[in-house]
């Protein structure tokens, strides 16, 4: 059974743990460290990773690697340090490729 984690400062990832969630503090954002990381649970059964907008833009590359597998899904979640619309754009995009059409377009 695939497991979920989620990765991120402390501060805004902590809580997850209480829901019965992986959770992998990176400190400072070391794009280094979080690669490691998140190569490691990528490749090592775990089906969901949650990561906030913050640490998602710091390894940006190593996340495209997984981006055409179905698995692990890859979401993004706002931190701490408030939302930068990335997580909203990619589910955005997401929809519009599995209906055709962006969903949020008015004609009005």
């Amino acid at each position: 059974m695939a497991k979920i984690a989620v990765m991120g400062d402390y501060d805004s990832i902590y809580g997850f743990s209480a829901l019965g969630l992986s959770i992998f503090p990176i400190r400072d954002n070391d794009e280094e460290e979080a690669s490691r990381i998140f190569r490691n649970l990528a490749e090592n059964d775990f089906g969901i990773i949650y990561i906030t907008e913050e640490l998602a833009a710091v390894i940006s590359r190593e996340i495209a690697k997984y981006r055409d597998c179905p698995e692990p899904a890859v979401i993004l979640i706002p931190g701490i340090h408030g939302n930068t619309g990335e997580g909203i754009a990619g589910v955005k995009k997401t929809v519009e490729q599995a209906v055709g059409s962006d969903i949020l377009f008015s004609n009005e």
